[in-house]
């Protein structure tokens, strides 16, 4: 296989965007990703661009005509991806097939979404309805919140399959928090969360459904942002001017799609999270103990815990325990979400796929903040979700050689 690199990356600060309008958040990240390396806009041969909401919350369609209004883009092929949650995770997998195919050197990969409005403020009930059509319309039915309805059936699931508590899954919201603390991007850098807090029914925290036992610090965050990343060949390396020991290598990638609807299937197992995986995995050459660095799909305290134990870092049912154990930790055993993850870092839904190999490269290349560093971080596993872990885009990571 032809190698490929992540060349640049770059992000906004995660959480309200304000009255950016959705022409301007895509030009700003197009060029902001550009201007990381110091490369025009003509040397991107093709992109891809996603978001899930931008129909529904934003009244806009057509965004890759959006991408191609950035001069020295148009005429280019540009497309534009919806995956659920996936979405960004999906951009970067199909600029990198298209790089293999042959039908360039470089690709640019974004993802987007705005969520609150110009004050900054959210529509709450709306943005879960929204959500919402991200389900099956059979499992809709009697749920506010659809996903936090959802995913608080797969916690209790969690729990009673393996033994883990309320704390247990605390302690994933609680170490994220802890990092986003020290990450000058993330939505929640300013809030401070221990154990006692996290699981108190007091205040801002309180249980999303009445006799299951997801609360407001086991969710991830309502999130403007974008992100964007620069997919390159050897040769487009040479074009951009970017030296391969300043990148890294996007070793292994895959994807994969379990039935939408939740009911029926093994959701603590999803299969085809694990087949996408080890898919990565196998395609990069490497095993899960090769990894000392991920970031992954945390929508939920649980998906912490489950993803945790699909990218191979803890045993089935172990998945919580490995955080409780601090082997998540940044000085752990494999730093995982030392971004904040999508708890504290922030989920803006197109965005946080591509969010995750950005930051994961950052790792690698040692960009990231000293508190949040892996130290001799070697390799590294992303995993995004879309639904109710229906869609998974896994990567792995390495540096350049």
């Amino acid at each position: 296989m032809k190698p490929l690199y992540i060349a640049a990356y770059h992000q906004s600060p995660f959480g309200k965007l304000m009255d950016a309008t959705v022409p301007q958040i895509v030009e700003r990240a197009v060029t902001g990703v550009l201007g990381e390396v110091g490369a025009p806009a003509s040397a991107v041969d093709i992109a891809s661009i996603a978001a899930a909401c931008h129909f529904t919350l934003n009244e806009q369609g057509l965004l890759a005509g959006l991408v191609a209004e950035v001069p020295g883009l148009a005429g280019k092929p540009i497309e534009s991806v919806e995956n659920a949650c996936a979405s960004g995770g999906q951009a970067v997998l199909s600029v990198a097939q298209k790089l293999l195919c042959g039908e360039g050197e470089v690709g640019l990969a974004v993802g987007y979404e705005k969520m609150r409005g110009p004050d900054g403020k959210m529509d709450g009930k709306l943005i879960g309805k929204v959500l919402g059509y991200f389900s099956h319309p059979d499992e809709r039915a009697g749920k506010v919140f659809v996903f936090p309805h959802i995913f608080a059936e797969v916690m209790d699931e969690y729990m009673k399959a393996h033994g883990a508590t309320e704390e247990d899954l605390a302690a994933i919201a609680v170490q994220e928090y802890a990092n986003a603390r020290h990450n000058p991007l993330a939505q929640m850098r300013d809030v401070e969360l221990d154990p006692k807090k996290a699981c108190a029914i007091e205040g801002i925290n309180r249980y999303v459904v009445e006799s299951l036992k997801l609360k407001t610090f086991d969710c991830s965050q309502i999130t403007d942002g974008y992100a964007a990343l620069l997919v390159a060949t050897d040769e487009g390396l040479a074009r951009l001017g970017v030296k391969k020991q300043d990148c890294v290598a996007l070793r292994g990638f895959a994807q994969a799609t379990d039935p939408l609807k939740k009911a029926g299937r093994d959701v603590l197992r999803p299969a085809g999270a694990y087949r996408a995986m080890q898919k990565a995995y196998t395609m990069a050459g490497l095993s899960p103990q090769d990894v000392n660095v991920a970031e992954l799909h945390d929508c939920f305290t649980v998906m912490g815990a489950i993803g945790t134990e699909v990218i191979g870092k803890a045993e089935y049912g172990r998945g919580a325990r490995y955080w409780v154990d601090g082997k998540a930790a940044p000085g752990g055993e494999c730093g995982i979400n030392t971004s904040g993850g999508l708890i504290a870092k922030g989920h803006p839904v197109g965005a946080t796929g591509v969010a995750m190999i950005g930051w994961s490269a950052w790792q690698l290349l040692g960009k990231v903040p000293s508190a949040l560093q892996v130290k001799n971080a070697r390799a590294a596993a992303t995993f995004n979700i879309g639904g109710p872990i229906c869609a998974s885009v896994c990567t792995v990571l390495a540096p350049a050689s």
